[in-house]
């Protein structure tokens, strides 16, 4: 049977990363909608804000399928601008919620890791309190809670440290090194950096599974950003000087988590495995330089 697929945020790093896995699928039909201007690759424009443009475009295509990659991703950003974070990050959803539930559609959102304090000692699980300490966190995890009421048929996929197609901290960190001599990078932030690309079989192994809920999708491991940035240089072939800095040295307007390591014992006992993070990282960096 075809599955229509619909896809918001198609035109960001992980949009694209399931666009690439899912092509070429002859049993489902890709419906690539973005909020700017539309192309070839992303025929519709939509503004997941806008509640009668979301449920009339939702009906009209009848999607089994609604997986939401749209967000105000710049954290920083949000602090000052709470209204418009709020808007796209938690009403958003309710709305994308309130189409899917009305077609009877599985509804597919992608959370953060940023719900949680960061205080922890060990991965958070899925059942562990939020408690988020930045606008973002808070926005997305409102975002999380419209869902749960809304929506019957519904996957949240909770990750961390992304890096796909577009801006990200690989390219920042390679573009640094062809400009400075000494790079500073935060040491007492720890997390499990995760590729699109391995987010994105994730969510296509969830798709198939009949199991609501939230779950925790990041690639196995845990590092630093210091520790990461090494990592990109070493596979990188570059030798280049990084120095080590503590968060308070490192001012930016929203708080970070300290430790945001996100638990996979979920998604490990329904029988899958993301890859370790630095396979992952090699296997990005592979296709970069082809």
């Amino acid at each position: 049977m075809e599955r229509r697929i619909l896809i918001t945020g198609a035109n960001g790093q992980l949009g694209i990363a399931i666009n690439q896995l899912l092509k070429d699928r002859e049993d489902i039909t890709l419906i690539n909608t973005c909020l700017l201007e539309s192309s070839a690759y992303c025929p519709i424009k939509l503004d997941i804000t806008n509640p009668m443009g979301v449920m009339n475009l939702v009906q009209e295509l009848s999607p089994q399928i609604i997986i939401n990659c749209a967000a105000h991703t710049l954290v920083d950003q949000c602090e000052s601008e709470q209204e418009k974070a709020y808007t796209i990050n938690a009403l958003g959803p309710k709305y994308l919620a309130e189409a899917a539930q009305a077609v009877e559609a599985r509804l597919i959102h992608i959370s953060t890791d940023y719900v949680f304090s960061g205080e922890n000692k060990e991965p958070y699980t899925e059942e562990d309190a939020t408690d988020p300490r930045s606008v973002y966190g808070s926005t997305k995890l409102a975002g999380e809670e419209f869902v749960k009421s809304i929506c019957d048929n519904y996957q949240i996929v909770r990750t961390a440290w992304l890096y796909g197609e577009g801006k990200n901290f690989v390219k920042t960190m390679l573009r640094l090194e062809e400009e400075k001599k000494d790079i500073k990078v935060v040491s007492d932030q720890f997390g499990s950096p995760t590729s699109a690309l391995e987010l994105a079989r994730a969510i296509v192994f969830l798709m198939d599974r009949e199991e609501c809920g939230i779950f925790h999708a990041v690639c196995e491991g845990v590092t630093t950003w210091y520790e990461f940035a090494g990592e990109i240089f070493h596979l990188a072939g570059k030798e280049v000087s990084i120095s080590p800095i503590p968060t308070e040295e490192y001012r930016v307007a929203a708080k970070r988590p300290a430790y945001s390591v996100l638990s996979t014992s979920k998604l490990n006992g329904m029988g899958y495995s993301m890859k370790n993070w630095k396979d992952a990282l090699q296997e990005y960096m592979n296709n970069l330089t082809q």
